[in-house]
């Protein structure tokens, strides 16, 4: 786990300061993944010890996985990379011109597939929720979550076993009662959500 902190801290990561989560809620720390994603094998050393994890639960009878989904776009490099060490498919859900979370580009779900959700970044698992529900009403049943980062605070639960491949603790506020936002820091918004939401 230190080494994917380093990792994340090497590659730039790992950002402080004043940020709005994809959640809405308000942190002094980011996750930009994709800085660390940038590099083919730190993605692949990352994911690896997690990877492990899953291949040795699949081996002992106690999870079933037939393909990965990513939402996009956060999810999208994790469940390739997961989908190339655990040689199984991977593809991803994404948003559609209203916002809202969807399945295209010919992926297909079949009745009873058995789905790993992958994220990048796990705060309160909204994204994963709402590719389950996609996921769920083409007949799939969500096995279990995994993610490079649980940012999650103490006792925030998500409806699967979770698999991460670090547990980082990261200070989030509603944004009503951001500390934050009390200083007058001002916010800054990083993340992809809403990049492609429709604008009238």
């Amino acid at each position: 786990m230190n080494d994917i902190i380093t990792m994340l801290q090497d590659s730039g990561a790992m950002l402080e300061g004043h940020f709005l989560l994809s959640s809405g809620r308000h942190s002094d720390r980011y996750f930009q993944c994709a800085r660390l994603f940038q590099y083919p094998d730190m993605a692949a050393d990352a994911l690896a010890p997690v990877a492990e994890r899953i291949r040795a639960d699949i081996q002992a009878g106690k999870l079933r996985v037939d393909a990965i989904a990513g939402p996009a776009l956060g999810g999208i490099i994790v469940a390739y990379e997961l989908g190339r060490q655990l040689g199984i498919p991977a593809f991803f859900t994404e948003r559609d011109d209203t916002g809202a979370m969807t399945l295209r580009r010919g992926f297909e779900i079949k009745a009873g597939q058995r789905i790993l959700i992958a994220e990048d970044v796990v705060t309160t698992g909204k994204s994963s929720g709402e590719s389950a529900v996609v996921l769920e009403k083409l007949g799939a049943v969500i096995s279990a979550l995994v993610c490079l980062v649980d940012r999650r605070a103490q006792g925030a639960a998500v409806s699967w076993p979770l698999y991460a491949a670090c547990k980082i603790d990261a200070v989030n506020w509603e944004a009503s009662s951001c500390e934050l936002c009390k200083q007058g820091v001002p916010v800054v918004k990083p993340g992809s959500r809403g990049l492609f939401a429709h604008r009238a």
